[in-house]
């Protein structure tokens, strides 16, 4: 999601160590400096590295002589330096680069001329020390290559990509909160049904008072609910109820309120405060996106949209010759029953002896990896956004405000005349 420009919000049905390594996985897949790399001495073995990378993904470090971060730079020990190697009891030290081969940057170089220099070597990695030769960062060539892949990647100012986590309300949340913010994560979401609610005020406050966080809160429906999470101290609130493809809280619980109203009457209000608004629910298609948006919405949510994508948690089977992958809703009986990390309190319904769900569990068709399905939504919605004459999405909200932006009701004749008909047969295929 980051390195397409969007932002990926980590479930919290979990254990707080496997949200937290989530969160590093993330911060570690794109740097510039790379201010915590891992270290070995060099008395490790090969085995020791086939092991790093077995759990981190890569097996090219700095040797340093005490194996730490603040150690003297003795040399570096990349995949081309043992790849052969067939003994991996031998000791890094035997087969890392070193001397006159080894490259580094000093202290105090730019990001600019650090790559410059990274890419004048044609080596993989380019370790930084200090005057003491300590190793201080670390600079990777494949980051310049997916810096180059994905331009428009969202970056925080470390230029690491951006992730987002996920909690509930619960007093142990605070902890969980606690290690998020130290595993470097970006902003925080709130997960409630209802987030006009006591126990959201107090996890707020909490978190605004103790952490450099950004917090984003809801679910909201109407100005009420936001105005009170916006004076609790929001940096964000999420729109939406009842509105999701597997949820039914309107049904059972006849509370909620139409999507498109809901965003627009709330991202109005929110906007006089400077908060921005996530639609929530409702995201089915590339047309539902550019309606989000065009109700004052700054980004959407599309949980059913993606639950079909290579990336997405959950399980793929077949039925009738069709791949599908199993997709259920927070408030349904499974989901609020796991034994992994319950959902049940999202609902307010942690101590009840009776649970009442409100969503369901299905399944979507597979829809292949996000790396082909977000290409095509971006570019649809840009198509989306010419048809209606706006340049970006600035000037998109703009026309809202101004009244240039105009919505018009369709009947049902017109909605049957805006859809395919009049074909014998149709084969219907959205993306190559």
């Amino acid at each position: 999601m980051a390195l397409y420009g969007g932002i990926g919000i980590l479930h919290c049905n979990n254990t707080i160590k496997d949200q937290c390594d989530m969160v590093r996985r993330v911060k570690r897949f794109e740097n510039g400096f790379i201010l915590d790399p891992f270290c070995v001495g060099p008395s490790a073995t090969l085995c020791e590295l086939d092991t790093l990378k077995q759990e981190q993904g890569f097996s090219g470090c700095p040797v340093t002589d005490n194996g730490q971060l603040d150690g003297r730079l003795v040399g570096i020990v990349t995949t081309r330096d043992h790849d052969f190697v067939k003994e991996r009891q031998t000791l890094v030290s035997e087969v890392m680069t070193r001397g006159a081969e080894l490259v580094y940057a000093k202290e105090g170089i730019s990001l600019e001329d650090a790559n410059e220099m990274l890419m004048t070597s044609k080596k993989g990695k380019l370790p930084v020390v200090n005057d003491d030769m300590e190793l201080v960062a670390l600079i990777s060539r494949k980051d310049l290559r997916k810096n180059r892949d994905y331009p428009n990647a969202s970056k925080n100012k470390y230029k690491k990509l951006m992730v987002g986590a996920s909690i509930h309300t619960r007093p142990e949340d605070k902890e969980r909160v606690r290690k998020l913010v130290e595993a470097g994560v970006d902003v925080v979401v709130i997960d409630s049904s209802q987030g006009n609610s006591s126990y959201q005020e107090e996890m707020i406050k909490y978190i605004k008072t103790n952490f450099d966080v950004q917090v984003v809160g809801g679910n909201v429906v109407c100005v009420a609910q936001a105005r009170n999470l916006i004076g609790w101290g929001v940096d964000g609130l999420r729109i939406g109820m009842g509105s999701g493809s597997i949820c039914t809280t309107q049904e059972v619980m006849a509370v909620g309120r139409p999507q498109a109203t809901a965003v627009y009457h709330v991202c109005k209000y929110a906007r006089q405060h400077g908060v921005p608004c996530w639609a929530d629910g409702g995201i089915s298609n590339i047309g539902k996106i550019a309606k989000a948006l065009a109700c004052g919405a700054s980004a959407v949510m599309m949980g059913s949209l993606l639950a079909g994508t290579d990336e997405a948690p959950g399980e793929y089977f077949y039925r009738d010759g069709v791949r599908f992958k199993k997709y259920r809703g927070m408030g349904s009986v499974e989901a609020m029953t796991t034994t992994s990390g319950t959902s049940s309190d999202r609902y307010f319904s942690a101590d009840s002896a009776v649970l009442v769900a409100q969503g369901v569990s299905g399944a979507v068709m597979d829809k292949g990896s996000m790396k082909r399905y977000l290409p095509y939504l971006l570019t649809g919605l840009r198509h989306s956004l010419q048809d209606m004459g706006c340049k970006s999405l600035l000037e998109l909200w703009e026309a809202l405000q101004n009244g240039t932006l105009r919505f018009e009701l369709r009947t049902a004749a017109s909605q049957a005349e805006g859809a395919v008909h009049d074909l014998h047969h149709v084969q219907r295929k959205d993306f190559n």
